[in-house]
């Protein structure tokens, strides 16, 4: 039977991009991404909500974010959900983040910058410590 996980975002970056290394020296970034929901209710009152979601960047894409992405870029973000667990004074949590595998700026540039798309090739990656 086909599966498929895959995850298309459009949102608004919360903070800045927090890149670290594995132990093993691969690169990984970090940061969170704020996408709105807007909406009117059935007497016509204007209604939004924001999600905010947990975005990880690995290799190439994590260097590309931490150099080119700050609080408040508009991107799109492509990638996969993916669910890690951690121990917490006994008890066993867990958290839902998404694995870019590409982005793309959406915001508004002069007319001499070309828009960037970045890619990045399906791998391995490690639970960073």
């Amino acid at each position: 039977m086909p599966t498929l996980n895959r995850v298309q975002l459009i949102g608004r970056l919360g903070k800045d991009p927090e890149g670290r290394f594995t132990p093993t020296g691969k690169k990984v970034t970090s940061f969170s991404l704020a996408v709105d929901n807007r909406w009117k209710t059935a007497t016509g009152e204007a209604k939004d909500s924001t999600e905010w979601v947990n975005i990880e960047a690995w290799g190439r894409l994590a260097e590309v974010c931490d150099e080119y992405l700050h609080k408040g870029s508009l991107i799109y973000v492509e990638g996969r959900l993916k669910t890690d667990r951690y121990e917490d004074e006994g008890q066993t949590k867990y958290f839902t983040k998404i694995v870019m595998s590409t982005f793309q700026f959406l915001d508004k540039k002069p007319a001499e910058e070309p828009m960037m798309q970045v890619e990045e090739e399906q791998g391995e990656y490690e639970i960073p410590e």
